[in-house]
């Protein structure tokens, strides 16, 4: 009885203690339902509300807001409230007072209701937790670094300083959601040393991450977008955790991500499928303006053309109640679908108008190059974007903003400078990059194209600024001596100048800087060659060598970008045979992998150099493979579309002829069919000139024949047959016009026999002329893609004639006896097979 009677009196202690302990204040505020309860509460409260009250009531406020739809939300009425601003008061009293969770939760949801960053609470806040910020623990910092971004202080000494604990603590840190917020914080302040930390660090722990919280890769996607920095282990591992989400996916978070994926030029097939499966599924739920936008700009790119047609008909009925970032938005998705629908075109060009003068020089550029791009028709909008663009220019200092902004008013029809102008592109010259010195040299350039004659001062004086500008892009390239910095500028330079103007230059440094190259950047350097068509043989070897060594260190899905300097230039480097086989060897086991398009231009890139793994070629045509293929393809604009098509047809055919062990069979004669139907039949001057000489030479025009096409559909600039005297055949007398695949057969020594449609001993020609096209720049070496045509042909049968421009039009091949010299040896030539 005794011990039940003291454990009556405790636990009656307890319940006193806990009652007496109680905040009747914050009860009440716990069972508000609205806004109005909340301000009622506050009203009546003003001289009891704490600390906490305050937070609270500040938080409840948020909370209420974020639970209603983006359209309903009522953030300028709270804001503008007087208890609101009420709030605002006491927690700028009462910040001494704040612990750090206090603080930075007061400034992050305080933020939510669009205060101005010159607010005298928000200033207040942001300078306590500066103050307060070597104590803040990760969470806290994580979410103080947020509320920074919120107010462009992205490169401030403040964001540094966070920049700099985070390297100190990042061992520390095991949560993704913490991690991932500080990464898109702090990466306009980081070194690459810290990025290659924070990349690692978000690596080990996607791996652990619970995959529904699909928001924290995101925003490590997100960081490797800021940094232009395509990590692909990280990459793919972020994709897989997307890939078990998309389902729970609204069209604004596939968008993002499908964003930053073009972004980063990373592309995963069965990631745009679902997306596209999962964003058709969800057209009919989408019924306000906000979200049609997003599934337009999600959806549309990828969408067939019954779909598109669709999407266009909602944005044409909802457009008068966009906002201008959701016009920006559509106008942009309409220049990537290449829309041609001249309606919606000319709705949205006439709903820009009256926002143009709300937009940044970026959002101008992006609209002036899509109404270009989508050839508008609207006057008056030109006319309009040419004066903000150049009132824009002439008032800005910055070099990035200026080049943008000159090449984008020289798209304008009938653009015109004035000498303002052009001072002012003489001004920052001297601080631009390589990429805003390409800008601006294809808009100098195509001002003097429009330059009118009577303003002959003014051609002079481009004339002059394109000298100015040749000469600092030779400085700034001389004075790089960081291969990295040196691909990142050239990454983004535009147009013919670089190659035209500065290419010696540029391959002189990458010689001077050939030591740096390391397994890290032995793709981007590769694709850069490629792009130069520029045979050096010292920076090939060294990629080759540094490839082959360190082949296990470059990820798979980078050995076509390494290879394709290789097989475009026609290159066959010291190791050749070691370099192509550890290439080889390491993708094979991650074939599985790769994206269908991707497959099928590695493939098509080692034929050129006639390497035909078995496996992969089993791998390509292979019915399942075939399948995804066309699948990915119908998410691809047209342009990527038809150029995979291209390349998995001359595969068909290099295995067909090269390989017909592999008994792959030929099935593109209807599309070789329809591209023919589509081909120009025009010849140029030069063809018509050799045609005539042939004639002479032969014996009369109709011994050869124009524009023939083989059975394996290549296309030959002229024909001739030779009778086993060396005899021209007429086309007249035999009525042959190209070898019949039917009447084609394997002979013993592999090439294709004709077993009827010539004479016995006789012989076809073809006759090619290659233009400047068919060489890199600095050689006469005959790319890939033509050395494999030739050996198609001489499979086929034929003795190969190719006339190199640079041959045809030298100053030994200048009158006409010798140009048919120099045809009658090449013709009759004795190495015929």
């Amino acid at each position: 009885m005794f011990r039940w009677s003291c454990a009556f009196r405790l636990s009656r202690s307890l319940l006193q203690t806990r009652f007496l302990s109680t905040d009747p204040l914050l009860d009440q505020f716990k069972i508000c339902l609205s806004e109005d309860q909340v301000f009622q509460l506050v009203g009546k409260n003003k001289a009891r509300l704490s600390v906490t009250h305050v937070g609270y009531a500040i938080n409840l406020l948020w909370q209420f807001q974020k639970e209603k739809p983006r359209m309903l939300r009522t953030i300028g009425q709270v804001r503008g409230h007087p208890e609101f601003i009420a709030l605002r008061i006491l927690a700028e009293n009462k910040i001494e007072f704040m612990d750090d969770k206090a603080l930075v939760e007061i400034l992050y949801n305080i933020l939510r209701f669009n205060l101005e960053a010159h607010d005298s609470l928000v200033q207040q806040l942001v300078m306590e937790g500066w103050r307060r910020l070597e104590r803040f623990n990760l969470t806290a910092l994580s979410k103080f670094a947020v509320c920074l971004v919120e107010q462009h202080m992205n490169m401030s000494p403040l964001m540094g300083r966070i920049a700099s604990i985070v390297d100190g603590t990042l061992d520390d840190v095991q949560d993704a959601r913490i991690l991932s917020s500080l990464m898109v914080s702090i990466y306009g302040v980081i070194s690459p040393t810290l990025r290659d930390r924070l990349v690692d660090k978000a690596d080990s722990l996607v791996d652990t991450l619970d995959v529904s919280h699909f928001n924290h890769p995101r925003r490590i996607v997100q960081f490797l977008r800021n940094m232009k920095y395509t990590y692909r282990p990280l990459l793919e591992k972020c994709n897989s955790v997307f890939l078990q989400n998309v389902g729970q996916m609204d069209p604004e978070n596939l968008s993002i991500i499908i964003g930053l994926y073009q972004s980063l030029q990373f592309n995963n097939a069965e990631f745009r499928l679902m997306a596209r499966a999962r964003l058709i599924e969800t057209m009919d739920q989408c019924s306000d303006v906000a979200s049609y936008t997003k599934l337009f700009a999600a959806l549309g790119p990828m969408a067939g053309q019954d779909i598109r047609e669709k999407l266009e008909e909602g944005i044409l009925t909802m457009a008068d109640e966009m906002n201008p970032t959701q016009l920006l938005a559509i106008l942009g998705t309409m220049e990537e679908m290449e829309c041609r629908n001249t309606l919606l075109i000319a709705k949205i060009s006439s709903l820009l108008q009256k926002y143009l003068e709300s937009y940044r020089p970026v959002e101008l550029a992006r609209i002036t190059q899509a109404i270009v791009t989508l050839r508008c028709q609207t006057p008056e909008l030109f006319s309009m974007l040419q004066k903000i663009l150049e009132r824009l220019l002439k008032s800005s200092f910055i070099p990035a903003d200026v080049s943008m902004l000159a090449r984008v008013i020289s798209t304008l029809p009938a653009a015109r400078v004035d000498e303002e102008i052009l001072s002012k592109v003489d001004a920052i010259l001297p601080q631009c990059s390589l990429s805003d010195l390409s800008s601006l040299a294809l808009a100098i350039v195509k001002w003097v194209r429009t330059d009118q004659p009577s303003r002959s001062s003014t051609s002079g004086g481009l004339g002059n600024l394109l000298l100015k500008l040749n000469t600092c892009g030779r400085e700034r390239i001389a004075k790089i001596d960081k291969i990295d910095l040196f691909l990142d500028e050239l990454k983004y330079t535009t147009g013919d100048w670089l190659e035209e103007v500065l290419l010696k230059d540029t391959i002189s440094t990458c010689e001077r800087l050939i030591d740096q190259v390391t397994w890290k950047n032995v793709p981007e350097f590769a694709l850069f060659i490629t792009r130069t068509n520029y045979l050096c043989a010292q920076v090939l070897d060294k990629i080759a060598l540094v490839a082959t060594e360190d082949i296990t260190k470059i990820h798979y899905s980078a050995t076509y970008a390494t290879l394709l300097p290789f097989v475009v230039l026609n290159y066959d480097p010291p190791n050749g045979e070691a370099f192509f086989d550890a290439c080889i060897q390491h993708f094979l086991p991650h074939l599985n992998s790769f994206d269908p398009h991707l497959v099928v231009l590695l493939a098509y890139s080692l034929a050129l150099a006639e390497y035909f793994p078995e496996e992969l070629i089993k791998a390509v045509f292979n019915v399942d493979f075939l399948g995804r293929l066309d699948a990915q393809l119908e998410t691809f604009s047209s342009a990527l579309n038809m150029r995979i098509r291209l390349r998995l047809m001359e595969l068909n055919r290099a295995v067909c002829l090269e390989c017909p062990e592999f008994q792959i069979p030929w099935f593109h004669d209807r599309y070789c069919q329809q591209l023919q139907h589509r081909a120009n039949g025009g010849i140029s001057s030069v063809q018509r000139q050799i045609h005539q000489l042939l004639g002479e030479i032969l014996g009369g025009i109709n011994y050869a024949k124009v524009s023939v096409m083989t059975p394996y559909y290549h296309a030959i600039d002229f024909e001739c047959i030779l009778d086993k005297n060396k005899k021209p055949i007429p086309y007249l007398d035999q009525n042959v016009l190209s070898a019949d695949l039917s009447k084609v057969q394997w002979g013993n020594g592999g090439p294709l026999q004709e077993t009827k449609s010539l004479p016995p001993g006789a012989q076809r020609v073809a006759i090619e002329f290659l233009d400047s096209k068919a060489f890199s720049k600095n050689s006469s070496n005959i790319k890939g893609e033509y050395v494999m045509k030739k050996r198609h042909l001489e499979i086929l049968g034929y003795h190969v004639v190719q006339i190199a421009s640079f041959e045809w039009n030298s100053m030994e091949l200048s009158t006409k006896d010798a140009w048919i010299d120099y045809l009658r040896k090449r013709i009759f030539a004795d190495d015929q097979r």
